[in-house]
């Protein structure tokens, strides 16, 4: 063989393996919920650049979007995810549960139960909130007519439902009131999309409701979108929805990703992942970053799902099982 075949034979040998790096580079998949799609646009960015500067490695992070339990569902049938962040610890209970991914004790990982940032439900309404909705009670007043995720498949309707049901057992006399308050409120929902995005574009691209119920940060996006098209109402009474993240052991094993998926979570409470969550309009845990911005987000009356039925588990039982409250209650709406 010539000198000049020789190099042409490396150099092609070479090149090739260049191509076979290329072509295996470092990637994650984050399997997320439906509403999240703006702050990962930001937080993966972030983290990409901290992660070349410690390391020297160019990660690629790849995202996908659902309704949550949808998006558990399709981890659990074989979504080969390194990690899910979800706005339900159930949605990764049942991972753990039925497909043995992670431990069952995942939320005992990270700080605040593993979750990094939370979210309150509140009302979205039109300009000049022609029904003159400003509180639950409103919502099921004559021609009111509400948009609401699925509580079968999304976490953020699964919150609704559960913050319209425990201020009605204030409000109404308990669970028997808080029952009939919420099949009349069902009643008034003409369409139950699967996740929260979906739910948004019903209301701000259809057209259709008078008031939407979702999380905060959901409401954020839309009045960038719509400006003063919509107006928002803080409610007498919401629920604190945490966003619990957790690393798909197994998954990321198989494919080498542990190291660099621990970090990706790890990244959740640094300060600067702290920073991007409240602007995105997702509450920081980080106390002190929360107390920058008390215009952004306002002092409102929260209680936690664990705090009124000791667990999700429990709440999940009494209420979106099959033939639980919720679909009785679907049943027999008005």
């Amino acid at each position: 063989m010539t000198i000049k075949k020789q190099w042409l034979t490396a150099f092609g040998a070479t090149a090739l393996l260049g191509l076979s790096s290329a072509a295996s580079a470092a990637e994650l998949l984050n399997v997320s919920y439906d509403v999240a799609r703006t702050t990962y646009q930001d937080f993966n960015p972030a983290f990409i650049a901290s992660w070349k500067a410690k390391t020297g490695e160019t990660l690629k992070i790849n995202q996908s979007h659902g309704g949550s339990s949808k998006q558990a569902r399709a981890v659990i049938d074989g979504l080969d995810a390194d990690v899910v962040t979800m706005n339900n610890p159930l949605d990764i209970d049942v991972i753990a549960e039925k497909a043995a991914l992670l431990p069952k004790d995942w939320a005992k990982q990270y700080p605040n139960h593993s979750s990094p940032s939370w979210s309150p439900i509140l009302f979205v309404v039109r300009k000049g909130n022609p029904k003159n909705i400003r509180d639950w009670a409103d919502l099921v007043k004559p021609g009111v007519s509400i948009v609401m995720p699925n509580p079968k498949t999304s976490g953020n309707g699964r919150y609704s439902y559960l913050a319209a049901f425990e201020w009605a057992k204030k409000a109404k006399g308990g669970e028997d009131g808080a029952q009939a308050f919420v099949t009349e409120l069902l009643g008034h929902v003409p369409v139950l999309d699967t996740g929260g995005r979906g739910a948004t574009t019903t209301f701000s691209q259809r057209g259709i409701g008078d008031v939407l119920l979702t999380f905060e940060n959901e409401v954020a996006l839309l009045k960038a979108e719509l400006g003063d098209k919509v107006e928002t109402v803080l409610p007498s009474l919401t629920v604190r929805a945490d966003n619990p993240i957790a690393l798909v052991q197994k998954v990321a094993a198989k494919k080498g990703n542990t190291d660099r998926a621990r970090a990706y979570l790890d990244f959740h409470f640094t300060p600067q992942a702290q920073e991007i969550f409240a602007h995105n309009d997702l509450r920081p845990v980080d106390e002190a970053i929360l107390a920058k911005y008390p215009d952004r987000f306002p002092q409102l009356n929260i209680f936690r799902v664990e705090d009124v039925y000791g667990s999700w588990a429990k709440a999940q039982k009494q209420h979106f099982a099959d033939g639980a409250s919720f679909d009785q209650i679907y049943a027999a709406r008005r």
